[in-house]
């Protein structure tokens, strides 16, 4: 019967027939009783939606749903909230799970993150890990665990092992960045610039930066977008500047350049960094200070000095192992060596990213932390250059665990976002963020009160820490650098168990590159070392 309505008057037509039925009964209704202008307004709007519907070229639904095709619009603009709200379970990450999310919150607003019944983590299944502990644990006086980065320099920075990641002003609203640094003020913590460089909003409540110098240099840049060494000493100077960071590649995009468009780029953030007010803002996908790694060296160099002998490091997404290698051949043929180098993971990026690069561009921080440790300590490096990492850490088991594999300390984006309030509605590129945290919009912007948050950035921070302080306890050791790769244990296939030291960690030895022998060594060194060199970052073709 349905098939036979059908052809006589398609079925999809059934909201456009009622609408222009109600029409005409309200056009009548008018005429003859004085009343129902409601409906005829309401009628009239729904059949001037269905003929617009129908005469429109550039959405087939709505050609053959008028009306009613506006609701598969509408259900697709809310289907991440309604993923997130009521689909996914607690752990099921894409990218951050319900359970990490709601860890981040309960710490921030200093309420209980304690879980009753037990985990609600599969315990068998594949790569689930946990850390041993001791039946001697440990009595630690503080949860304020530091390092010092830049041991050697004029100024070396007292860091904490848990810091805020680069999140430029622009890509984040001016309140969140005033939170952001209060916070870090309170907690003595560091707060990262990102490549967008010091905004007014950093410098109000006076908290630790790491300036971020990206390829635009922005902040000490000349009109034509090269650096300029007078705007960057200015800057580094400044005694709120604690260490002064190089950025090669960023996890979201590394390889890619980017534009702020001119619409964006309004006076406040024009006068952070140094560009025309609604002019396209570029940041080229490589840097014009240099060309060969010999030249990066020497520029890293020159950072230093001209900071006033501040920490300076640098930051990558690790990719050919070749141009990494030929860095760390740089460093020994000039003897110059960053203070710190920050491993950025692919998975993180806390603004828009092309698909491909946010899915398949970049090593994961496991996999690019590894490879600059080992190569590092091959080198006889490590011991004078810290290192630290990015991506995807919210947790106290996340910091112990990359600390584990190599790391100096831990940097978290996203984890701060969540303290500022982020719901993860995953709006960042639209300015349509409804938690007032990645916005220019003033009215949006007003969401997101200060102090309160200011607060949520220092708890989330501090229990964090706690909790950490809590687990190395537990693990019978002082400090979190003195938990190993073989404390950490994971479930493999076939119903294994394995210390990340048995699984993942090939421990180059201290020294072992530096004779020229890499036999016997993995075979990324076999393969990749002899042909790196410190003019090129090409690999060589002999």
């Amino acid at each position: 019967m349905l098939n036979t309505l059908n052809a006589v008057f398609p079925i999809r037509y059934t909201v456009m027939g009622l609408s222009v039925f109600a029409l005409l009964l309200s056009v009548f209704s008018l005429l003859v009783f004085g009343a129902g202008l409601g409906a005829f307004t309401l009628s009239a709007i729904l059949v001037g939606v269905g003929v617009y519907d129908l005469r429109q070229t550039k959405r087939s639904i709505l050609r053959n749903y008028p009306i009613i095709g506006h609701l598969r619009f509408m259900l697709e603009f809310v289907r991440p909230e309604i993923r997130q709200y009521f689909i996914e379970s607690d752990n099921e990450a894409t990218p951050f799970s319900r359970s990490q999310r709601s860890l981040v919150y309960q710490r921030a607003k200093g309420e209980p993150d304690k879980r009753p019944f037990g985990t609600q983590l599969d315990v068998h299944a594949e790569g689930y890990e946990w850390v041993n502990h001791s039946v001697a644990p440990t009595k630690i006086a503080s949860h304020d665990f530091r390092i010092t980065i830049g041991e050697g320099t004029a100024q070396p920075y007292s860091a904490s092992v848990f810091n805020i990641s680069a999140m430029s002003f622009g890509a984040l609203s001016a309140n969140a960045i005033l939170a952001l640094n209060k916070g870090a003020k309170r907690g003595n913590f560091a707060h990262d610039t990102g490549e967008g460089s010091i905004s007014a909003h950093h410098r109000v409540h006076g908290g630790d930066l790491i300036w971020e110098v990206a390829s635009g240099y922005f902040g000490c840049r000349n009109e034509d977008g090269t650096f300029n060494a007078d705007k960057f000493a200015a800057n580094a100077r400044d005694p709120q500047v604690k260490m002064i960071e190089l950025k090669l590649s960023q996890g979201a995009k590394p390889g890619h350049g980017g534009m702020l468009p001119g619409p964006k780029v309004t006076p406040e953030i024009a006068e952070a960094r140094g560009v025309p007010v609604g002019v396209d803002c570029i940041s080229p996908a490589s840097h014009s200070a240099f060309s060969t790694p010999i030249e990066m060296m020497q520029f890293i160099a020159r950072l230093r000095e001209l900071s006033g002998g501040k920490p300076t490091g640098m930051k990558l997404c690790i990719g050919h192992p070749w141009e990494w290698f030929a860095m760390v051949k740089a460093m020994l043929e000039t003897g110059i060596t960053p203070d710190f180098i920050v491993v950025d993971g692919a998975e993180g990026g806390t603004g828009a990213a092309p698909l491909e690069f946010t899915d398949h561009v970049g090593a994961p921080v496991q996999e690019g932390l590894l490879l600059v440790h080992n190569t590092l300590r091959g080198a006889g490096l490590r011991e004078r250059i810290k290192i630290g990492v990015a991506g995807k850490v919210v947790s106290a088991f996340d910091i112990a665990r990359l600390m584990a594999l190599g790391a100096d300390w831990c940097n978290s984006a996203r984890g701060f976002m969540f303290a500022l309030g982020c719901i993860q509605a995953q709006h960042c590129h639209t300015g349509h963020c409804p938690t007032g945290v990645t916005t220019q919009d003033p009215l949006r912007q007003q969401s997101l009160v200060v102090p309160d948050k200011a607060d949520r950035v220092y708890n989330f921070h501090q229990q964090t820490l706690f909790a950490l302080k809590e687990m190395v306890q537990a693990v019978g050791v002082h400090h979190p650098n003195e938990i190993t790769a073989h404390h950490i244990v994971r479930r493999s296939g076939g119903n294994k168990v394995r210390s990340l030291a048995q699984l993942i960690l090939t421990q180059l030895p201290n020294g072992a590159l530096l004779d020229g022998q890499t036999a016997g060594l993995p075979l990324i060194y076999r393969q990749t070392w002899p042909r790196a060199s410190a003019d090129s970052f090409a690999m060589r073709s002999d």
